[in-house]
């Protein structure tokens, strides 16, 4: 292989949910660890279900799975701990996986403009086309959540305090 060539290569991570292979940049992974307890709490939050305690952080738990393969994942073998960027800051976050993870060095093509949000680019490997996903894109960031926040708030307002121009749930 030509150094120009090398070059052009990524690291990435290969992930499975379900019978489906994904991958993300390695560059925003943190970490892959076993399951823990994960802790469940009465929210509102969409796409979190809860948090995990790793490394003295709080990280949020989201499943992606459901978003990706229609259906939210039932059995975990690890959690990759991934970093999400919104704005300046970035953040930790644990997306479930249902087998072993990869590391795998490819050429990645752009998405195009008819894909999804979520779709980063595209990549091959041992004969597939895999998805690279944008997990900006799959988990909540402070915009969806300030979003939910102020539904919640209408849904709480009594229907005779509304002025005429509000929307009714």
């Amino acid at each position: 292989m030509s150094l120009s060539a090398e070059l052009d290569l990524k690291s990435f991570v290969l992930l499975h949910l379900g019978e489906r292979r994904f991958a993300v940049a390695a560059d925003g992974i943190a970490e892959l660890v076993a399951p823990s307890r994960v802790f469940r709490f009465p929210h509102q939050t969409p796409k979190i279900e809860g948090v995990i305690l790793r490394r003295g952080r709080i990280v949020p738990v989201c499943d992606i799975a459901e978003a990706l393969i229609g259906k939210r994942l039932t059995m975990r073998r690890f959690y990759l701990i991934a970093l999400r960027h919104y704005g300046a800051k970035t953040e930790w976050v644990a997306i479930p996986v249902t087998g072993e993870c990869e590391l795998i060095s490819a050429e990645l093509t752009a998405a195009g403009e008819s894909d999804e949000p979520h779709v980063a680019g595209w990549l091959s490997h041992g004969g597939d086309v895999i998805e690279a996903l944008n997990l900006d894109a799959l988990t909540p960031g402070p915009e969806e959540l300030a979003h939910h926040s102020a539904s919640r708030e209408q849904l709480r307002v009594p229907p005779a305090q509304r002025s005429e121009g509000e929307a009714r749930p």
